[in-house]
């Protein structure tokens, strides 16, 4: 499985699991939290696991944290653009 159809399936993951959010704000929430996942772990000096091993971690991420996700945005203020509410609902 390749990194696009992880970001999607994880996508549909999180926006099934957080009614706040819209798709595109789903999918966005997912490229931030795969991008900062594996630089963090870089950085780190932890050797490169693989796509799987990322979107493993993310998926277990969604599953514990992903109804509260918008939640954690307003506390970050690294994450505050996330929150453009125009339109009533979490783009």
């Amino acid at each position: 499985m390749n990194q696009q159809h992880s970001i999607e399936q994880l996508t549909q993951l999180l926006a099934e699991k957080n009614p706040n959010l819209s798709v595109n704000k789903a999918r966005t929430w997912i490229e931030l939290l795969w991008s900062d996942f594996e630089s963090t772990y870089a950085k780190a000096g932890y050797d490169y696991r693989g796509a799987e091993y990322t979107e493993r971690i993310i998926r277990q991420w969604i599953t514990s944290y992903g109804d509260k996700i918008h939640e954690f945005a307003g506390r970050n203020p690294k994450y505050i653009h996330l929150l453009d509410e125009s339109d009533g609902t979490l783009q």
